[in-house]
């Protein structure tokens, strides 16, 4: 398996040469280097946005990592990860993110407390 993985986990892989518009949803981890515009929704798994990645699209999932250029608005029940190739323009909605030095955001970041207070 190429794309990187996480656990003992299968990813899934969209390379950079598909294109993709509408909505896009699973229940295993994604690696997604190619084109997507609508949304993505994986609820209990993780996001790669690769460095080919273009996406357009709305994002939930679990873990969100961008390495490439995202533009929407990125709900993660978990982690945010924006490496320093990440040019990112929307609202992140998260408990815990990491933002490389480089990596660009343009838009604002809401981080929730786990215990609820």
């Amino acid at each position: 398996m190429s794309a990187p993985s996480t656990g003992l986990a299968q990813t899934a892989q969209i390379g950079k040469s598909v294109v993709i518009k509408g909505e896009l949803s699973g229940s295993e981890d994604l690696y997604l280097d190619g084109q997507v515009e609508g949304s993505i929704t994986l609820k209990g798994n993780s996001l790669t946005v690769g460095p080919n990645g273009q996406v357009k699209a709305s994002v939930e999932a679990k873990g969100i990592v961008v390495q490439g250029k995202l533009e929407g608005n990125i709900q993660a029940s978990d982690r945010v990860d924006l490496r320093k190739s990440a040019v990112v323009t929307g609202d992140i909605t998260t408990q815990r993110i990491s933002i490389e030095e480089g990596a660009f955001l343009k838009g604002k970041i809401d981080v929730h407390r786990t215990d609820g207070k």
